[in-house]
């Protein structure tokens, strides 16, 4: 079936988009986003990018390039606190090993042989294939630098953010986390685990019970290097599975599969239980022979559908076929395991398949779930549409053609399937929007404007954030004259691709509901209210309106942000930094004692100076003064909005130890103090219903906190914070409002409240409670 290039019908475009308009004045059209907007600033790399794919974005809002050096990592925060309009980046880096890697693929005495034998080898053959390879030839230098990155999906960590999983050009595949939001650490080296086991298998596969052959021969040392050499790999989704224990209960544990892509052909399953930790939760799961035998990409199949669901591997090759390989997990409730492969292309046209992605969207035709996998394929985009119905799996495919006149280098899809991003070699990047009929996909195609500061520059490859409204490009100096650039600097461009109308109207229909994983979208909101020192009005009412309707607290954080932001914006920058010198007085004093005959000059000067200086805060005091009432109707507002975030979250939290404690004892949650500050405000009738039992179950009890320094009684007046009557003050968790009395403890990343450290004697339920995120911004807590 050929893929139409015309313009498809404006129905189509809109059924699966969130539509905010008449009473809630917010209008939003599909496909209203906008020409494309440069950000600043524009990061610098300190070393040429490297490898296939070089930047890759992880839902925690990571990006990632691969450079020679190391893999740079730049960090978007929305950070309510930035006076400026420019995005704020936390930048850290994973460097590459200073030790180069090398594949065992025998003793050290074989291998110290087979590379004498086979560098003298008579036949000319393999003697130049030898000394050619990189791998079997230890005596040629490895490359360095990254050569594939991947992030898995959020919630894998000890804070519940994102793993990454490295690939060096010298095929070391490690993991790698942050605990200090800046700091990276080595969990595990998959690649000596791997090499470990093939050697106790005797270099064989699984189900081969015959010894390998002699590695002095050079088709087994050819096997041996293509069994051992990772290509790819990509996480799977969060799985949640029921473990036995010894008393014979069951116990739901989330895991993650890692799947790598090895030379051969063969994918290689980690099974990682979360939260990972260290390297001892990792465990070998599955090895699966995929048949390709030049494979070039791969991507996750993954299909829900009611309480059923399917998942596979899909393969691409450098000869041009592509399949979905099936993957049986065993304890996963509702999970349907692929009968046989399923063949998305069979032709083999030499075309090298790359940039394989697999989107879950609804069919608004035929009312079902359905899968859209797109990968590029030289100038081409491959797409093939996956319907699962009664009657079986149905497979619908073909190319879009008439993009670029040289190979895509990187494509990205939207969150919602809707939108699919190409960029060339030849410096154009494009948008296809995508349309349903009956049996087959519509897709209009649209050039992004050249974007400021782009022209003439060369492409290495683009990503788009997990709510595209950011692309990232990495490029460097194009040809001049027709001449190549003495050096060469890579950088990395921040573009929005979202109309803050757009962002604003994605904010309020949202179905995440939580502001952390929205914090791109944030962004492009707040920069718009920096820069007016306004809220929108169309934005302000719609959001009223949609809190009397639903009280739901992300519309409370989503309010608080705003306000927040409007707070900041009237804030003066600051011009009087006292860590600089004031070299003022200095210079006064040197002019009058060497050149007498300047003073008069000097002393006119300053006159001049002094009168501008008093004109500019006069008008700085009009502004002031017009703003004052303003900034104490914002301050108002923003105590109220915090005033009643932290009651439900209190509400919450008496909830939960109402439900997992007996007879309440003495634990870490300030019970009575919880329910003293509740008991303020008369009008909530929940909390006085909630305080009766709790109040019934503690059976006249009191429990109070103690300072650690003095031992007298910590009042529980502030939520922020207490002081004890000798003067010793301490934060309080703002998950469990018990008084921090350590000396370490977490932030959330907004640095908005602190929560303590959970101890080995907390029982389960209290450890759930602190894993939760800041209650006010939704950011995990470090």
């Amino acid at each position: 079936m050929a893929a139409a290039s015309s313009s498809p019908p404006a129905a189509a475009l809109t059924k699966s988009e969130p539509q905010i308009g008449g009473e809630h004045g917010l209008e939003l059209a599909f496909g209203f986003e906008g020409a494309p907007l440069k950000r600043e600033p524009t990061v610098t790399l300190l070393t040429p990018v490297s490898g296939a794919q070089p930047l890759r974005w992880s839902e925690d809002h990571r990006l990632s390039v691969n450079t020679c050096g190391s893999l740079a990592v730049m960090e978007l925060l929305c950070d309510v606190k930035n006076k400026k309009p420019e995005l704020t980046l936390h930048r850290s880096s994973v460097s590459v090993p200073a030790q180069p890697y090398r594949l065992r693929m025998g003793t050290a005495a074989e291998e110290a042989k087979v590379t004498e034998e086979c560098s003298t080898h008579p036949d000319p053959t393999v003697r130049q294939l030898f000394l050619a390879d990189k791998i079997m030839n230890p005596s040629i230098p490895a490359y360095k630098g990254i050569k594939y990155a991947s992030w898995s999906p959020l919630g894998c960590d000890n804070n519940g953010r994102c793993l990454l999983a490295c690939l060096t050009l010298d095929h070391r595949l490690t993991i790698h986390n942050s605990l200090k939001c800046l700091e990276w650490s080595t969990l595990i080296d998959l690649s000596d685990e791997y090499s470990e086991r093939v050697k106790v298998q005797n270099y064989t596969s699984t189900d081969s019970t015959e010894p390998s052959a002699d590695l002095l021969d050079f088709t087994e040392l050819q096997r041996r290097r293509s069994m051992l050499t990772p290509l790819r790999m990509e996480w799977s989704s969060v799985y949640t599975v029921k473990q036995v224990l010894p008393d014979n209960t069951c116990k739901d544990v989330e895991m993650v599969l890692l799947a790598v892509l090895m030379e051969n052909g063969h994918l290689v399953l980690w099974k990682l239980e979360l939260p990972f930790v260290n390297g001892d939760d990792v465990v070998f799961y599955d090895m699966i022979e995929s048949g390709v035998t030049s494979p070039s990409d791969l991507a996750w199949w993954e299909h829900k559908s009611a309480e059923r669901q399917m998942s596979g591997l899909i393969v691409g090759s450098h000869s041009g076929p592509i399949k979905i390989l099936p993957v049986t997990l065993t304890g996963v409730k509702g999970y349907f395991t692929l009968r046989h492969p399923v063949i998305l292309w069979q032709e083999c046209d030499e075309i090298t398949v790359e940039n394989i992605k697999c989107i879950p969207i609804f069919h608004p035709i035929l009312k079902s779930s359905c899968s859209l996998i797109i990968a590029s394929r030289g100038c081409y985009v491959f797409w093939c549409l996956l319907v699962i119905s009664p009657a079986g799996l149905n497979v619908h495919n073909s190319h879009v053609t008439g993009l670029h006149s040289l190979p895509i280098i990187s494509l990205a899809v939207s969150q919602n399937g809707l939108a699919v991003y190409t960029c060339s070699l030849d410096g154009w990047i494009k948008k296809l929007t995508l349309s349903f009929t009956e049996k087959s996909l519509l897709f209009k195609q649209e050039d992004l404007d050249q974007i400021e500061n782009l022209t003439g520059r060369r492409l290495h490859g683009m990503a788009i954030s997990t709510n595209a409204a950011y692309m990232a490009i990495v490029s460097t100096q194009g040809m001049s004259d027709n001449l190549p650039p003495v050096a060469r600097t890579y950088r990395v461009h921040f573009v929005a691709l979202k109309t803050p109308e757009r962002a604003a109207a994605l904010l309020l229909r949202s179905p995440t509901q939580n502001l952390y994983r929205l914090s791109d979208l944030l962004d492009i909101v707040r920069c718009l209210v920096i820069k007016n020192k306004q809220i929108p009005s169309s934005l302000e009412v719609a959001l009223d309106r949609l809190m009397q309707e639903s009280d739901s607290l992300y519309l409370w954080r989503f309010k608080l942000f705003l306000v927040r932001v409007l707070h900041t914006s009237f804030q003066a920058p600051l011009t009087n930094h006292r860590w600089k010198p004031n070299l003022e007085g200095n210079l006064k004093g040197d002019v009058m004692d060497v050149v007498d005959e300047e003073e008069d000059d000097g002393d006119k000067t300053r006159q001049e100076n002094s009168q501008s200086e008093v004109q500019q805060q006069n008008d700085g005091n009009k502004v002031v003064q017009m703003s004052e009432t303003q900034t104490e109707q914002i301050q108002k507002s923003m105590e109220k909005i915090q005033n009643h975030l932290v009651r439900e979250n209190m509400k919450k939290v008496l909830g939960v130890v109402y439900l997992n404690t007996w007879i309440t004892p003495q634990i870490s949650v300030p019970t009575c103090g919880l329910m003293d500050y509740l008991t303020t405000d008369n009008c909530d009738r929940d909390a006085e219903v909630l305080i009766g039992h709790v109040r019934k179950k503690m059976n006249k009890q009191v429990f109070q906190e103690h300072c650690s320094l003095c031992q007298d009684v910590l009042p529980f007046t502030d939520h922020k914070q207490t002081v004890c009557p000798r003067g010793h003050m301490w934060l309080r968790c703002v998950l469990t409002y018990q008084a921090c009395q350590a000396l370490t403890f977490r932030r959330c990343l907004l640095l908005d409240s602190i929560s303590r450290l959970p101890d080995p004697e907390d029982p389960d339920w209290i450890k759930k409670i602190l894993q939760a995120p800041c209650c006010f911004c939704d950011s995990p807590m470090l």
